[in-house]
């Protein structure tokens, strides 16, 4: 299993454990790790964007030499301004 479908898995199971029990405490520390796990996997998934948005960006600007630091910051602003429009937008719906 990969890393990120272990990730998953281990959301999941957090989340259906903290609807069975019934200690108020014991539901928030599973609650609080699923969440933890939801961050992992959000730096886990950004770090596989980064790079392919910086390329992109590179190839865009007709493939500079000493500029990749330039575009890899530039491609992190970009990724982390659109997570936080999707923020800002809600949730999608459910089709």
């Amino acid at each position: 299993m990969d890393e990120q479908k272990k990730i998953e898995h281990q959301i999941e199971l957090a989340t259906r454990a903290a609807a069975l029990v019934k200690d108020e405490t014991t539901i928030q520390r599973f609650r609080n790790f699923a969440e933890e796990l939801k961050r992992k996997l959000l730096r886990m998934m950004r770090r596989g964007q980064v790079p392919t948005r910086a390329y992109e960006l590179w190839e865009q600007a007709g493939r500079p030499a000493d500029r990749e630091v330039e575009f890899w910051l530039e491609a992190e602003q970009q990724i982390e301004q659109e997570r936080e429009q999707r923020k800002l937008s809600g949730p999608p719906e459910k089709r």
